[in-house]
């Protein structure tokens, strides 16, 4: 039985049509699950009750669970257990502009990068594609104000669970679903081309980043065993094309590495690399974990990687820290309840 929050609305219109009803009744259970928050149908008062039936018969109605919340300054981590009691983490920023949350998109991820504490965790299932609509939900309703934005970027690599991240953009972007505009949310992927070519393809106009962490061939393979089947210049070639196809900024993710990746030649192979691209380099400070052995990168190191860009040419902000007295690591909240 499929969950209602898993149903973007087109299909919930299928559903409707298929037992002899009219797909405007979509129109009026997604106000009902997205604008009046009412997850029970009986208080569905403007939908007959044998219609109700037939949605109950249909659909299952479980949620995930929030279990356990850390909070910073500007940052909520929240643990949420999935109805199989497997675990997941998203995360609230507050910023200037609104409130942001990172979803997750898998339960462990198999993409082997050698810094990433949710790699360290072998993927165990792929989320369904309720399961990231109701993080945002959930985290709304603890938090009692309305998210803003969306990124894909929490455990998990959301290109290999493409069908179902699909259909969670398409349901927070319905405007009678969760109505979160396209140029709010954005997906982050560590480079899986094929899936890359099939999402410019697509009628959304969402933000896609680009986990790159590296500046040549030799370096990525290192730090991400993704490279070994889609190389660096494969990656660069296809988000040329992507932003050609979509007429849309790309940005490129580079988290620093003390002594890694953070030198001054591998600011100078960045800006070759990235050169005349419609993209911005968004240098992120690493998050520490215990079992792994990388370090951040000084600020001072940080900031002349930063100024090398610039005088390259190349669009560069520096993301803020958040989390730093918390779980802030992506997986890190995941992996401690593992170890229990």
């Amino acid at each position: 039985m499929k969950n209602i929050y898993s149903m973007p609305r087109l299909e919930l219109e299928d559903f409707f049509l298929s037992i002899g009803e009219k797909k405007f009744k979509a129109i009026q259970v997604y106000e009902w699950l997205y604008q009046h928050r009412e997850p029970n149908v009986e208080n569905w008062s403007n939908i007959k009750k044998e219609i109700r039936e037939k949605i109950k018969q249909n659909f299952d109605f479980c949620m995930p669970k929030i279990i356990k919340r850390e909070t910073d300054e500007l940052t909520e981590k929240y643990l949420i257990e999935l109805n199989d009691k497997e675990h997941v983490e998203a995360v609230l920023m507050r910023h200037d502009y609104g409130n942001s949350v990172c979803v997750s998109s898998q339960v462990g991820c198999n993409m082997g990068c050698a810094f990433c504490e949710s790699g360290r965790l072998k993927k165990i299932r792929n989320l369904e594609t309720y399961e990231m609509v109701c993080q945002i939900l959930l985290i709304e309703e603890l938090f009692s104000e309305r998210i803003s934005s969306v990124v894909i970027m929490g455990i998990g690599e959301p290109l290999d669970n493409y069908d179902n991240v699909i259909n969670f953009i398409k349901i927070i972007n319905d405007a009678k679903g969760i109505s979160l505009g396209a140029r709010h949310i954005t997906l982050s992927t560590c480079g899986l081309i094929p899936k890359i070519q099939e999402l410019m393809n697509l009628p959304l106009q969402i933000n896609l980043a680009i986990s790159l962490h590296a500046s040549n061939n030799d370096l990525r393979t290192k730090l991400m065993g993704v490279n070994k089947m889609y190389n660096i210049h494969a990656l660069i070639d296809t988000i040329r094309t992507y932003i050609d196809k979509t007429n849309r900024r790309v940005t490129i993710e580079y988290v620093m590495l003390k002594k890694i990746n953070d030198e001054e030649k591998n600011a100078i192979e960045l800006a070759n690399l990235l050169k005349g691209m419609n993209v911005y380099v968004n240098l992120i400070p690493y998050n520490e974990t215990n079992h792994l052995e990388f370090k951040k990168s000084d600020k001072s190191q940080i900031m002349k990687f930063y100024d090398t860009l610039k005088k390259n040419k190349i669009n560069v902000t520096i993301r803020k820290e958040f989390g730093s007295k918390i779980s802030a690591a992506c997986g890190q909240l995941r992996s401690k309840e593992v170890e229990k």
